[in-house]
């Protein structure tokens, strides 16, 4: 098995039919030359008239917001580890990006692990611009069935 080493466009050869990015990777790509590396070695890895399909939340419903302790705090045992915390703070909001720590505390031994993290929220319009960039014609864009209203859904087929 050959492994990915920072971007898409060192993807093995391929001819697939289906690339799919899901739990909103699409939104780590925080430059349009990323984003632009990504859509282009992805479309390489497709055969003509395979699909690419992402998920990326919808700007306007500025999710963020909601990224504090007390919107985003859970408890969870979780068995042969014990009770975990966990929950989101906003760091940052500066234009399209949007930066966040994520912290876990493992009740047991009073551990904790923080993450910063930090997305760029598109808009749906810029989205299916560099996808006409990078070859791909914009077949549809839906509702995530699992968030109705708070994600788009991109399905684009690469051109010949």
């Amino acid at each position: 098995m050959r492994w990915l080493h920072g971007d898409a466009t060192s993807l093995p050869p391929l001819q697939v039919d289906l690339a799919t990015m899901t739990g909103n990777v699409a939104q780590v790509f925080l430059t349009d030359e990323e984003w632009a590396a990504t859509l282009g070695g992805v479309r390489a890895a497709l055969r003509p008239g395979g699909r690419l399909v992402f998920e990326t939340r919808d700007p306007a419903r500025r999710a963020w917001l909601d990224w504090t302790r007390e919107h985003s705090f859970s408890r969870t045992d979780i068995p042969g580890v014990g009770v975990v915390q966990s929950w989101h703070e906003l760091t940052e909001v500066s234009g399209e990006l949007v930066s966040f720590r994520s912290f876990i505390v493992f009740e047991a031994d009073d551990a904790a692990l923080t993450s910063d993290s930090t997305l760029r929220f598109r808009e749906r319009e810029a989205i299916a611009v560099s996808l006409a960039a990078a070859g791909y014609q914009l077949d549809e864009v839906r509702d995530a069935p699992d968030r109705p209203g708070r994600e788009f859904v991109f399905v684009a087929r690469r051109l010949s």
